[in-house]
Order: structure tokens, then sequence, then C-alpha cells
């Protein structure tokens, strides 16, 4: 796959196309101007609140990147812009990672051409901006099939023990990674040239390396019941219905992340491959077959289970590290101007977003008012000195008050019901008993609050009496843009004192 033509020249079109470059240029200071720019985002401060609470594991996810931002935090201090920045530096890495991927497969240039085609996308920016288990696990998943190259293709044995490590520190950030084995195995089986390699002892100490590295999350699943395997396994099959709309749903987000240049020009040559080789997989050159091992199986999966299961915008992102990279053998500088004009226009529109919130988001997952939140809470703290503090969403507005407050903020556990990793950081809630309490309910629509008001019933039974308090309001440039509902608890009653 490698072309001799071009393959020592660095690409010129850095000075041919002085236009893009200034079209990256103008990316890459909004990415990180945004750094600063951009507020907390309710994931940024649920998985600092893993990290407060240091643990082998976590419900929701392994532990990688609350381990990551623990350690930023502790360096550099309890900051919006420190988490930003971690997820950017990681994200660094992931590209760096990602173009000396390219290499074992292309030319230098057209590795380039495979290096701006991904840097384009709103991927990279979410992963930059916005911390979530995708953080880390990209990394890790670059650098995981480097050393399996290494192993497979140059014989390199050490390399197997790297590969089994650097997959299991992927599992260690999203389970989404035991498609890394899983596409391991599965090119062995379909590469006859490369079979051997399934009874080789190197491939076996691959998999005990793999199986070590991974033992923080085993050993905590076991110690908790399997809750985490559980919860990401056979639990969240119980939500199957059958949408057909939403395999259209799912082309339009990841058309979104990608960019509709990228994702048209994957989906235009998956056909032309498919419709060239047909099932003879035999003829399918070995460089090509790895790649796709590594991309099809995830993304073609949830593509196909995308009418029975709504199937998340970062969930395929692994898929496209080796995706973007086999369809770099063929994809012309014209697409790739394209994909950059799409680039900046989101870019631009983004930033336009951020600074002055022209559309506004009916849904919590927002940077938008969480920091008028924390002052407006914090004002409230000082009146009621002695009121512990609860929300009871999922986990948003309790993660994002922790994360503001510095002091612990609980979640829907004080009513008895499910509250993800707020349940295994081992609060006792009976302490709380004859307290009183400030419960805050966050609007995800500032003109709608019928739902909100109508949940305040199901607080009754733990409090002796519930009032409605002054709502906090956060404007931003003279007009309303979060609402949060507050009431006055009295005198907890605990679910478990009930019994």
């Amino acid at each position: 796959m490698r072309e001799s033509a071009e393959g020592n020249r660095l690409p010129t079109y850095i000075t041919t196309h002085k236009w893009m470059a200034f079209a990256i240029a103008i990316v890459v200071l909004l990415r990180f101007s945004f750094i600063g720019a951009m507020g907390a985002m309710p994931q940024d401060a649920y998985y600092y609140f893993y990290g407060q609470h240091f643990a082998l594991s976590y419900f929701d996810h392994p532990p990688a990147i609350a381990w990551i931002l623990r350690a930023f935090t502790d360096l550099f201090g309890r900051h919006v812009w420190v988490i930003k920045l971690a997820d950017t530096l990681v994200t660094i890495g992931t590209l760096l990672a990602f173009y000396h991927l390219s290499r074992c497969f292309l030319s230098r240039t057209r590795a380039w051409n495979s290096l701006l085609l991904l840097y384009a996308t709103l991927m990279i920016t979410i992963l930059s901006l916005v911390s979530t288990p995708d953080v880390p696990l990209l990394f890790f998943w670059c650098i995981s099939l480097i050393a399996v190259y290494r192993a497979v293709f140059e014989s390199r044995r050490a390399y197997w023990i790297y590969a089994g490590i650097a997959m299991g520190l992927a599992f260690d950030s999203k389970y989404t990674a035991i498609m890394l084995p899983a596409g391991a195995v599965l090119f062995l089986l379909l590469s006859k040239s490369h079979r051997r390699y399934l009874w080789s002892p190197w491939f076996f100490a691959s998999i005990l390396a793999f199986g070590v590295t991974i033992l923080p999350v085993v050993i905590w699943n076991v110690d908790n019941q399997f809750a985490s395997f559980r919860f990401q396994s056979s639990e969240r099959v119980g939500g199957v219905e059958f949408h057909p709309l939403d395999f259209l749903g799912v082309i339009g987000h990841q058309a979104a992340i990608l960019l509709p240049v990228l994702l048209g020009v994957l989906l235009y040559y998956c056909y032309k491959f498919a419709r060239k080789y047909k099932w003879q997989i035999a003829r399918i050159p070995a460089p090509q077959l790895f790649l796709l091992c590594f991309f099809v199986p995830l993304f073609g999966i949830f593509l196909l289970i995308s009418p029975v299961y709504w199937i998340k915008i970062n969930w395929m992102m692994p898929a496209y590290i080796t995706g973007i990279i086999w369809v770099s053998t063929w994809v012309t500088m014209k697409y790739i101007r394209w994909q950059w004009i799409c680039s900046l226009v989101v870019h631009l529109a983004l930033a336009v977003e951020v600074i002055f919130y022209p559309v506004p988001i009916h849904s919590d997952d927002t940077m938008i008012g969480w920091s008028g939140l924390g002052a407006g809470v914090k004002e409230l703290s000082a009146t009621y000195p002695n009121d512990f503090i609860f929300s009871a969403d999922d986990y948003k507005t309790s993660a994002m008050l922790n994360l503001y407050l510095g002091r612990m903020v609980y979640s829907r556990n004080i009513i008895g019901e499910n509250a993800l990793q707020f349940d295994f950081i081992g609060t006792d809630i009976n302490t709380l008993k004859g307290k009183n309490a400030l419960f805050i309910n966050s609007l995800t629509d500032v003109n709608d609050a019928v739902d909100e008001l109508a949940f305040v019933k199901k607080l009754a039974p733990y409090f002796s009496s519930v009032t409605e308090l002054p709502p906090i309001v956060v404007r931003q440039q003279g007009r309303v843009v979060r609402k949060f509902l507050v009431f006055r608890c009295l005198d907890y009653h605990p679910p478990l004192a009930k019994q």
C-alpha cells in the first residue's frame, strides 16, 4: 500500500494550498481557545467526580479517564480549563499515534492526507474538549494497532506483549476495546499467510498480558457483583425497540462528527470495495484486510442494530481510525479540500454558539449556564449552611455542583432510586437523617417547568415539608439561558429508615 514515487517527500499542499493552511490554522486556534472559553460539560464533571473517589474501576465505565482527570486536577487545580487541557493533550497523543499508524500502511504524503481527514472532523474537537472514556480509548486503540502491526507484519515477537498491554489499557478505558483482540483474531483467521500466529506462544503471551492489564476492572466487578459488566451488557439489551428511522438518525449524527464529505467517501469506497471483491476475502491484500478487520465489524454492527437500539454518537469512533487510513489509499486532494471547507464552517458556527448561544439547547448536555448555577448555589449554601444538597436527574446536575462547589452533592439515591456511580462511593445516607436539604432541579427548557414541578411530588415521602424557593436564573447577554428550580426540604427520612 506504500507509494514509492512520493514516499519520502513532505506534502506540498501546505504551500500550494495556502487557503487550506489558513483554514487549518483557524480551526487549531479555535480548538485551543475553546479550552478556556467553553464551560464544563456534564461529562467533564461526572468523570472528575469519578476521579475524586479513586477506585479500581467504576459503575458506568472503566477507570482510565477518571485517573487522567485526577492526575491533572491534583497537579493544576480544580478548574474547568485543566480538565479540557487533559483531554486536549491526550488527543494530541492520539493524533501523533494515528500518523505513526498511517505510516505503517501509507506513503508519507498519503499519511499526511489521512491525518488531515481525521483532524478536520468534529470528532477530534469533541475528544479534545469533552471528557469521555473515548479520549484515552482512541489513544490506546492507535497504540494497540501499531503494536499488532509490528508483531504480525514485521515478525517482532516482543510486540505481541506490547499489543496485549496496549489493548488492556484500551479496555481499561472503555469496554468497546474488546473489539481490538476480536479484530486481531478475525484478521488472523481470515489471512491464510498469517494464520500460524494463532498457535504461536507469543500470541498466547499477548492474551496473558491483556488479562493482567485489565485486572483492575475485573477485580472491581467481582467485588461489586459484576455491576458494571451487567450494566453495559444485559441491562442495555432490555431497552430494545424497533424504530427503523433511527438508522437515518445514526447516519445523520455520524455525518456530523466525521463531516459529510468523509462519511460519504467512506461509504462510497465500501460500496466499490464490496463490488470488486464480493466475498472473495482471499483476494484482499493483507494490509487492507488488517485495516478492514478493525473498521467494518464495529461500524457494521452498530449500523445494523441501529433500527432496534439507539446508537450514541461516539460509539463508532474507534472504527474510523483504520477506516480513514484505509480510504486514504485512494482519496484525492479534492475531497480533502471539501472536508476542510466543511470543517471551517462547522467550527466557526460552533464558536458563534459558544460565544453568543443563538440556538438554545433543550437538554442538560450543554456547556451553558452551569457556572451560574454553581455561583447561585454557593449563595444559597451561605444562607442555609447546614443543609445538604441533592438533585435527581441521572447524574448531570449533581456532578456539576460537585465540580463547582467542591463538596459532596447527592443524587437520586436520596429518594431511594438508582444513582449510577453515586451508589458506589460508600455514602451512608442514613447519616443525613433529620437534616434539611436543598433540592436543585434543572429545566431543559426555561419556558416549560411542568415535568420538573410534577417531579417534586416524589420528594414528599422523604421530607416533612417541601417549600419552593426563588429559582436560580442564569442570563447571558441580557437573556435567560438557563433556569434551575430550588426547593427547601425539611427533616429528611432516608429510604432505609422507612423500612
